[in-house]
Protein backbone atom coordinates (compact mmCIF):
# COMPACT_ATOMS: atom_id res chain seq x y z
CA UNK A 1 0.00 0.00 0.00
CA UNK A 2 1.47 3.49 -0.92
CA UNK A 3 2.31 5.80 1.77
CA UNK A 4 -0.13 8.28 2.73
CA UNK A 5 0.51 12.32 2.60
CA UNK A 6 -1.50 14.80 3.91
CA UNK A 7 -2.20 18.93 4.09
CA UNK A 8 -2.44 21.29 6.74
CA UNK A 9 -6.15 21.79 5.36
CA UNK A 10 -6.86 18.14 6.16
CA UNK A 11 -6.85 16.45 2.81
CA UNK A 12 -4.90 13.05 2.45
CA UNK A 13 -3.11 11.85 -0.61
CA UNK A 14 -1.98 8.32 -1.92
CA UNK A 15 0.41 8.12 -5.06
CA UNK A 16 -0.95 5.23 -7.27
CA UNK A 17 1.48 4.44 -10.39
CA UNK A 18 0.74 8.01 -11.70
CA UNK A 19 -2.21 8.84 -10.20
CA UNK A 20 -3.06 10.97 -7.30
CA UNK A 21 -6.13 9.90 -5.04
CA UNK A 22 -7.42 12.37 -3.11
CA UNK A 23 -9.76 12.25 0.12
CA UNK A 24 -10.23 14.22 3.23
CA UNK A 25 -8.96 13.18 6.80
CA UNK A 26 -10.61 11.14 9.44
CA UNK A 27 -9.89 13.71 11.82
CA UNK A 28 -11.56 16.20 9.01
CA UNK A 29 -14.68 14.07 8.78
CA UNK A 30 -15.00 14.06 12.22
CA UNK A 31 -15.20 17.45 12.51
CA UNK A 32 -17.35 18.49 10.21
CA UNK A 33 -20.22 15.36 11.39
CA UNK A 34 -22.99 13.84 9.46
CA UNK A 35 -22.03 14.97 5.14
CA UNK A 36 -25.22 15.52 3.89
CA UNK A 37 -23.75 16.39 0.55
CA UNK A 38 -20.66 16.79 -1.76
CA UNK A 39 -19.93 19.24 -4.96
CA UNK A 40 -17.52 17.45 -6.72
CA UNK A 41 -15.37 19.20 -9.88
CA UNK A 42 -15.61 18.07 -13.53
CA UNK A 43 -13.45 15.53 -15.13
CA UNK A 44 -11.18 16.94 -17.29
CA UNK A 45 -10.97 20.24 -14.90
CA UNK A 46 -7.23 21.31 -13.73
CA UNK A 47 -6.31 23.11 -10.16
CA UNK A 48 -3.58 24.26 -8.92
CA UNK A 49 -2.18 23.93 -5.81
CA UNK A 50 -4.41 25.05 -2.94
CA UNK A 51 -7.23 25.86 -5.22
CA UNK A 52 -10.66 24.23 -3.75
CA UNK A 53 -12.13 21.93 -5.72
CA UNK A 54 -14.65 20.61 -3.73
CA UNK A 55 -17.37 21.67 -1.36
CA UNK A 56 -18.47 19.38 1.59
CA UNK A 57 -21.38 20.14 3.12
CA UNK A 58 -22.34 18.38 6.13
CA UNK A 59 -25.12 19.21 9.49
CA UNK A 60 -22.12 21.46 11.09
CA UNK A 61 -20.65 23.68 8.23
CA UNK A 62 -19.88 23.80 4.52
CA UNK A 63 -16.07 23.01 4.16
CA UNK A 64 -13.69 23.65 1.22
CA UNK A 65 -11.54 21.14 -0.42
CA UNK A 66 -8.47 22.36 -1.57
CA UNK A 67 -6.14 20.64 -3.94
CA UNK A 68 -2.89 19.31 -2.49
CA UNK A 69 -1.14 19.55 -5.88
CA UNK A 70 -1.59 20.66 -9.36
CA UNK A 71 -3.01 18.45 -11.69
CA UNK A 72 -6.07 17.53 -13.86
CA UNK A 73 -9.12 15.47 -12.58
CA UNK A 74 -9.36 12.14 -14.34
CA UNK A 75 -12.07 10.74 -12.11
CA UNK A 76 -14.91 11.87 -9.57
CA UNK A 77 -15.96 9.25 -7.07
CA UNK A 78 -19.77 9.15 -8.11
CA UNK A 79 -20.77 7.00 -5.36
CA UNK A 80 -20.46 10.32 -2.93
CA UNK A 81 -22.72 11.99 -4.50
CA UNK A 82 -26.00 9.63 -3.85
CA UNK A 83 -23.92 8.19 -0.55
CA UNK A 84 -21.95 11.47 1.03
CA UNK A 85 -22.04 9.33 4.00
CA UNK A 86 -19.00 6.91 2.92
CA UNK A 87 -16.86 9.90 3.70
CA UNK A 88 -17.73 9.73 6.94
CA UNK A 89 -17.27 5.67 7.21
CA UNK A 90 -14.81 5.15 5.27
CA UNK A 91 -12.54 8.84 4.60
CA UNK A 92 -9.48 6.65 3.72
CA UNK A 93 -11.36 3.89 1.51
CA UNK A 94 -15.16 4.15 -0.20
CA UNK A 95 -15.19 7.60 0.77
CA UNK A 96 -11.57 9.18 -1.69
CA UNK A 97 -13.06 12.32 -3.47
CA UNK A 98 -11.29 12.85 -6.54
CA UNK A 99 -8.29 11.09 -8.68
CA UNK A 100 -6.17 13.42 -10.59
CA UNK A 101 -3.01 13.24 -12.87
CA UNK A 102 -0.48 15.52 -11.09
CA UNK A 103 1.50 18.12 -12.90
CA UNK A 104 4.27 18.12 -10.70
CA UNK A 105 5.13 15.35 -8.14
CA UNK A 106 7.65 17.38 -6.38
CA UNK A 107 4.65 19.17 -4.74
CA UNK A 108 3.99 15.51 -3.18
CA UNK A 109 7.49 16.16 -0.92
CA UNK A 110 5.85 19.72 0.55
CA UNK A 111 3.21 17.60 1.82
CA UNK A 112 3.17 16.41 5.71
CA UNK A 113 4.14 12.77 6.71
CA UNK A 114 1.33 10.90 8.80
CA UNK A 115 3.39 11.43 11.92
CA UNK A 116 3.60 15.60 11.30
CA UNK A 117 0.08 14.95 10.43
CA UNK A 118 -0.74 13.54 13.61
CA UNK A 119 1.54 16.36 15.63
CA UNK A 120 -0.36 18.81 13.52
CA UNK A 121 -3.91 17.32 14.79
CA UNK A 122 -2.63 16.74 18.09
CA UNK A 123 -1.90 20.46 18.30
CA UNK A 124 -5.62 21.80 16.65
CA UNK A 125 -7.36 19.56 19.27
CA UNK A 126 -5.91 21.53 22.20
Amino acid sequence: MAEKKFTKEHEWIEKSDQIIIIGITEFAQDQLGDIVSIELPQVASSFKQNDVMAIIDSVKASSDIYCPIDGEIIEINEKLLEHPELINQSPYNEGWIVKIKPNNTEQIDSLLSKEQYDELVGQSKE
